[in-house]
């Protein structure tokens, strides 16, 4: 089968298509014949060991992974012999990324749990665009931001593929929301469903003296202390995104700017969940979320894709497509 493989790290010219062995699925993993994926911001961090402290569990010097991609949708090829909830022929997509990624490839093994039926209601390429982003998205407003209906939300980055599923995720959750972005996106997010948005090229949401109960940043960055000041007596801060000097921050000194009984200041490190990715899965087939896809790229132009979402304009999610040569 052909892979999109790295073996140092480095830019996108890293990427080499290559040749090499069909995995077979042990006995709780299915292979899944790749149809479409999509580009995370995280495929790109990997693909440069940036953070340099995430080179601690990826590899100091080379990648241990060799062939990046966590969001995949696709068909059933074979399943191991304990695999229990799927068969060959099945449509499903997932995350793969515990399975030691590798989607971006023909074929892929994950482990059974790795994957779910796709929503009768979608595209292969749509559902590709689904896993990651949106349980980040949704991890990070119901279990670390604690959303609940009436609050008052702000999401920093709101066009972004975290951001997209965030403005959704979070009207679902009844709150109101505040969509920061670029001038070129405030229509879109707009129909997303945002009660309010910001053009951030015309104003600084953290000066304009409002207070939210709720700051997702998905991109972007503000100092840490510009978000403290926009929060309610007991808002709560998440990062999910945005610059290396927004990441440390959080991670360095939101400990220390929280406290017990009132501002919360944190981030958070998605962690792949069957029952959460159902729980879009079905929210999505209530019509009340959609992915937004910018982009679309064939396989081979895996480094382009790569390269466009590293410039932090995309709208939405950036797929690849796949055209097997059987």
């Amino acid at each position: 089968m052909k892979a999109i493989e790295y073996k140092k790290y480095g830019s996108p010219e890293v990427l080499e298509l290559n040749e090499i062995e069909k995995p077979s699925p042990k006995d709780n993993e299915v292979l899944v014949k790749v149809l479409a994926a999509s580009v995370n911001a995280a495929d790109w961090h990997l693909m440069r060991g940036e953070p340099f402290m995430a080179r601690l569990a990826f590899g100091l010097f080379k990648p241990k992974i060799q062939i990046l991609g966590a969001d995949v949708s696709g068909k059933v090829e074979a399943v191991g012999k304990n695999v229990k909830d799927l068969k060959p022929g099945d449509e499903v997509f997932g995350d793969v990324s515990e399975s030691g990624w590798g989607g971006f490839a023909e074929y892929v093994c994950a482990d059974e749990n790795a994957f779910i039926l796709k929503p009768v209601n979608m595209s292969f390429e749509e559902s590709a665009a689904v896993p990651l982003a949106s349980v980040t998205a949704l991890q990070a407003l119901r279990d670390k931001g604690e959303i609940k209906q009436g609050k008052k939300v702000l999401i920093n980055g709101a066009s972004g593929g975290v951001g997209t599923f965030a403005v959704q995720i979070a009207k679902y959750f009844g709150a109101e929301v505040t969509s920061v972005c670029s001038t070129g996106n405030l229509e879109m997010v707009r129909a997303l469903g945002a009660d309010y948005v910001i053009d951030y090229t015309k104003e600084d949401f953290t000066k304009n003296g409002k207070s939210y109960d709720l700051i997702l940043a998905a991109n972007g960055y503000h100092p840490i202390l510009d978000y403290k000041r926009a929060l309610s007596s007991k808002g709560i801060y998440v990062i999910t995104g945005g610059s290396m000097s927004q990441l440390y921050q959080a991670l360095l000194l939101g400990p220390f700017l929280s406290s017990k009984n009132g501002k919360k200041m944190g981030n958070i490190l998605m962690k792949p969940n069957k029952k959460d990715l159902i729980f879009m899965k079905d929210v999505i087939e209530m019509g009340k979320v959609k992915p937004v896809i910018d982009k679309e790229y064939s396989f081979y132009e895996t480094a382009e894709a790569i390269r466009y979402l590293e410039e932090g304009h995309a709208r939405g999610k950036v797929v690849i497509t796949f055209k097997h040569d059987n």
